[in-house]
């Protein structure tokens, strides 16, 4: 039996790069709006969790005036394919008339916590 006769064994599927997970950061004025965004984040599985930070002292132009104020910082990890919805859910429930959401990237993390984030959101 020659090589070319031996039955072929099937390729091995191509390893799934992991998906694109991101830190998402919004502040808001109140311990109670920022645990009711980071509540309403993960029971809609938007994220699979967020911490909420604070007081935290805000320094900020806003309409050409310096201001200062005492802010809470929720920080919640989600996919980048669920970030749309996520950036939609918090505009919607945020307090502010233009609130602060900005995304990072996660460059590198233990694969393992990476993974559990992926399979949280994806569950929803």
């Amino acid at each position: 039996m020659t090589s070319a006769d031996r039955p072929q064994e099937p390729a091995p599927e191509p390893e799934r790069a992991p998906e694109p997970v991101l830190t998402v950061l919004t502040t808001v004025d109140s311990a109670e709006a920022a645990a009711g965004l980071a509540r309403s984040a993960v029971d809609s599985r938007l994220a699979a969790c967020a911490q909420v930070s604070g007081p935290v002292t805000s320094v900020y132009r806003w309409k050409g005036e310096v201001e200062t104020a005492r802010e809470w910082q929720v920080l919640l990890k989600t996919t980048a394919a669920a970030y749309p919805a996520l950036e939609a859910r918090l505009a919607a429930e945020h307090p502010y008339d233009t609130p602060e959401i900005i995304a990072t990237p996660v460059v590198r993390g233990s694969a393992g916590y990476l993974a559990w984030v992926a399979a949280e959101v994806a569950a929803g």
